[in-house]
Formats: structure tokens, C-alpha cells, sequence
């Protein structure tokens, strides 16, 4: 049994979107990976009584532990809503002293395929295995990373999947720079901070591991460009079976792209709900039809063309 360790940080008012992620993470695992699922979280969050607890009795292939671990980033810089909870990802190897390596996911995001070939990624010397923005590809992005002091040829990379180097950063007390760095006010939080003190140090990995709104939006609209960076096969496998980011707007919230597949896993999980499934669909409805037909129309090509 190939046993993965797996890091998510979130609180009780994401329990439902995180339940339908560890859901699309346990349907699609392997025969043989057995998934030690560890969930951080703050003083103030309790899941004695959650639903998340009989994931374990429905999947054989899962094991969950819950650690409080609030206030290890008191005092950091919040924006956008976003809060302490974020940071945890940074300290990882602290509060999981007994691995060296491990996998952490956000939760919004679909998983559609086993992970044990992320998880058997060789570091070597690198800090984190991450994705790329591909900020040559996006001026928007290019002028971001500018700013920040780094250098967008040598990637920026997003937080919402990551294979941690737990033993090296550890080795090289990184977790104390994090937790200096986070007072500070960078507009993008842990993710500048991991990429401003990484620089250099992060392993880029394809697009299936993290695919974001903004690369399925490259892939499916400047392939030619994308395809300089990573070859078609790898691109098509992320269209196919990569990981889903819902790093803008939310799935349980509104429209969005790919929605439908996280509908999909919302369906299968325990945290389905008639009424808010029909209370959701009947407000899209609703919203289509005050639309004029020509919005409509554009809409529904759209949606044909995944874009």
C-alpha cells in the first residue's frame, strides 16, 4: 500500500466545499494509496460533530486527523477576507515533524486523478514542487511579479497545490522566515511570501497538478504558445484528468468555468442537498432569463467551447 500524506487548512464555514474535494480525492485514488488525510485548522473551528468524520467509514483507503494549530500566524497581514488559515500551509513541516515530504491542497479544487506520481516527485534541492503562472505568457501577470523584485522567467508559483520538501525546509529553518515575512503586506499573502523567499528553490511541474482558471484559458486559447512550455500530451492531460483550481469564483457560489465538474463530485458526496442544489440551478435560471437573447446566445457558445 503506497501511503500519501495529504495537507488541507481550512474552517468550519468550508466544510462543505471541502468535503466535496476529499470526496473527488478518494473516488479517484488508486487501489493500492492509502491517503493520511490531516486537516489544519484554528482554535475556534471544531469538527467533532462534522460529516467529514465518516469519509474514513465510507473509503477503506483514508485516514483523518484534525490538528488545531491557530494562532502559529497571529499578527499576519489578511486581505480579500482571506485569513490566518492560509499561512498554515508555510509551516507544514512544524506541525508535521514525522514526514519529510507531503502533498497540501486548497479546497477548492477537484481532484480526477491519483496523485502517487506527485507524491513520488525527487525534490533534490528544491524547496516546493508547484505549478506556474506562466507570467511570460500574461502581461498582467509579468507586471505583478516585477513589482514584487522577482524575475517572471524564472516562474511564479501558485500555492494551491503543493509537494513540500518538509526535511529541507526544516534543515534550512525556513519557517522561521515565513513567519517574519508575514506581517508583511503582500497582496497575495502566503503565496508571495513562498515565492519571494523560494526564489529559485521551487520545481515547476506541469499544468495537471494545479490547472487554474487563468492556464485553462491558455491552454484552450493560445495552445501554440503554451505548447513552447509544455508538450501537447502533457497540456491534454490536464485538460483530461488534472487538477481543478477554482481560484476565482467559486462553483457553490455562481457560474463559473468548469463548474459543472464540481457539481459532479458535489452530486456523488454526502454533503449533497436537494434544496440548495435546486435553489442554486433554479437562480441561474433565473438570471439567464433576464438576460437579452443575444447575451444568452454568447453565453451558450461559451459553454460549448469551454471558454
Amino acid at each position: 500500500m503506497n501511503r500519501i500524506p495529504i495537507v488541507f487548512a481550512f474552517d468550519s464555514n468550508f466544510e462543505m466545499p471541502a468535503g466535496v474535494c476529499l470526496t473527488s480525492l478518494l473516488e479517484n485514488a488508486a487501489q493500492d494509496t492509502f491517503y493520511e488525510i490531516f486537516v489544519l485548522h484554528g482554535r475556534d473551528t471544531d469538527f467533532s460533530g462534522s460529516k467529514l468524520n465518516r469519509l474514513p467509514e465510507i473509503y477503506k483507503n483514508c485516514s483523518l486527523t484534525f490538528k488545531d494549530v491557530g494562532g502559529s500566524f497571529s499578527g499576519a497581514y489578511q486581505v480579500r477576507g482571506i485569513t490566518e488559515a492560509t499561512y498554515y500551509k508555510l509551516l507544514i513541516p512544524e506541525f508535521l515533524p514525522e514526514y519529510d515530504k507531503v502533498l497540501y491542497s486548497d479546497v477548492d479544487v477537484i481532484f480526477r486523478e491519483d496523485l502517487r506520481r506527485f507524491y513520488d516527485l525527487d525534490l533534490g534541492d528544491h524547496y516546493f514542487a508547484a505549478v506556474d503562472n506562466c507570467a511570460e505568457l500574461r502581461p498582467e501577470a509579468r507586471e505583478y511579479v516585477t513589482n514584487l523584485g522577482l524575475d517572471y522567467n524564472s516562474g511564479y508559483f501558485y500555492a494551491g497545490n503543493l509537494v513540500v520538501n518538509s526535511a529541507l525546509l526544516r534543515a534550512d529553518k525556513m519557517t522561521e522566515t515565513f513567519r517574519k515575512m508575514g506581517s508583511q503586506t503582500y497582496q497575495q499573502q502566503d503565496m508571495d511570501i513562498m515565492n519571494i523567499a523560494c526564489n529559485g528553490r521551487i520545481l515547476r511541474l506541469d499544468p495537471s497538478f494545479c490547472l487554474s482558471i487563468q492556464l485553462y484559458h491558455l491552454i484552450v486559447n493560445r495552445r501554440k504558445e503554451f505548447e513552447k512550455l509544455f508538450s501537447s500530451e502533457l497540456l491534454e492531460r490536464a485538460l483530461e484528468s488534472g487538477i481543478v483550481h477554482y481560484n476565482g469564483a467559486k462553483p457553490w457560489n455562481g457560474a463559473c468555468l468548469n463548474m459543472d465538474i464540481w457539481w459532479d463530485y458535489y452530486r456523488r458526496s454526502i454533503w449533497f442537498d436537494q434544496k440548495f442544489c435546486f435553489d442554486f440551478w433554479d437562480r441561474q435560471c433565473t438570471l439567464l432569463d433576464r438576460l437579452p437573447l443575444g447575451k444568452r446566445f454568447r453565453l451558450l457558445v461559451r459553454g460549448l467551447l469551454g471558454r
